[in-house]
């Protein structure tokens, strides 16, 4: 019986220290675009578009930033400039300035290039400011509220904490929300599968991590930390951005299809908003954000 078990070992383990031998599969490229990462919310500050050429598949040189363009949005009312940085090409600001709910912002580049019309290549979008609440009540810092069966519970126990926000949501199904987390002023959901989406849906009207939610067990955390790598007095503060539908979408299938194995991910292009087709990539998109702040006490 050893011996049947040692060669069930060997026969397992030989794939592991087989030889391999790398497989380059020969992706079609076509011309370079160019590539927006662009936003705009009713924050009061200096709001950054980024803009990028793309690059083939095996390319692993620096990204070229697109450099010497004119970039703005305008809700029709009012237009405002971004302005590129002198020390990071290709980084564009506005002055400080806060966009208004519930209007639609049209943005517009445009991108010296000798192939275009007038040398001039315009890439535009459109995005609506969706509508949010004015304030957030308070956010509570406490484990999981669930039955000790839940999944949750089995996998992370007492050794996370949740945050909860609590708030008067709107009577508006259609709002979605992008919590982003900081501690002590650092970001915590800065990468992308760090963020969470979460629609409100059938929640809309309800009093968001009350006391309903909290009897029926349906609450709503945004984030969470290890507890390990919290201590008291750390400040905890959480914006929820209140964004598009399609912004949501276009999220979740970049999530999907980011990665360097080509054999993984989605089988088509992630979509974009930027227009006229086939010219750019990413997204320009607008919020509205409420913020709140607590400080956590073990």
């Amino acid at each position: 019986m050893k011996r049947f078990y040692k060669i069930w070992a060997f026969l397992l383990l030989t794939p592991i220290v087989a030889c391999t031998e790398d497989i380059v599969i020969d992706v079609e490229e076509g011309e370079p675009m160019i590539g927006v990462e662009a936003s705009f919310t009713d924050e009061l500050k200096c709001h950054e578009a980024i803009l990028s050429y793309t690059a083939d598949f095996y390319n692993h040189d620096e990204v070229k930033m697109v450099s010497g363009a004119t970039v703005y949005v305008t809700d029709g009312v009012d237009t405002i400039y971004y302005y590129e940085a002198e020390d990071t090409p290709g980084h564009y600001f506005t002055e400080p300035v806060a966009g208004v709910k519930n209007r639609m912002y049209h943005f517009c580049a445009e991108v010296p290039d000798d192939n275009a019309e007038n040398g001039i290549l315009r890439l535009y979008a459109e995005s609506y400011m969706a509508n949010n609440v004015e304030t957030i009540d308070s956010l509570v810092i406490k484990p999981y509220n669930a039955d000790n069966d839940s999944v949750i519970s089995v996998f992370f126990g007492d050794t996370i904490e949740w945050l909860y926000p609590h708030f008067q949501s709107l009577a508006d199904p259609t709002i979605i929300y992008m919590p982003m987390i900081s501690k002590n002023d650092t970001l915590k959901t800065d990468s992308l599968n760090m963020r969470m989406m979460i629609p409100v849906g059938g929640y809309a009207g309800y009093y968001i991590n009350g006391p309903e939610m909290l009897e029926a067990n349906k609450e709503i955390p945004i984030g969470y930390f290890r507890k390990s790598k919290l201590k008291s007095g750390d400040r905890i503060r959480a914006d929820l951005y209140s964004i598009p539908m399609d912004y949501m979408m276009y999220f979740y299938t970049l999530i999907m299809s980011t990665g360097s194995n080509p054999m993984m991910g989605a089988p088509a292009n992630v979509s974009t908003n930027i227009q006229p087709e086939g010219a750019g990539v990413g997204w320009f998109f607008t919020a509205s954000v409420v913020s709140v702040e607590t400080v956590f006490e073990d």
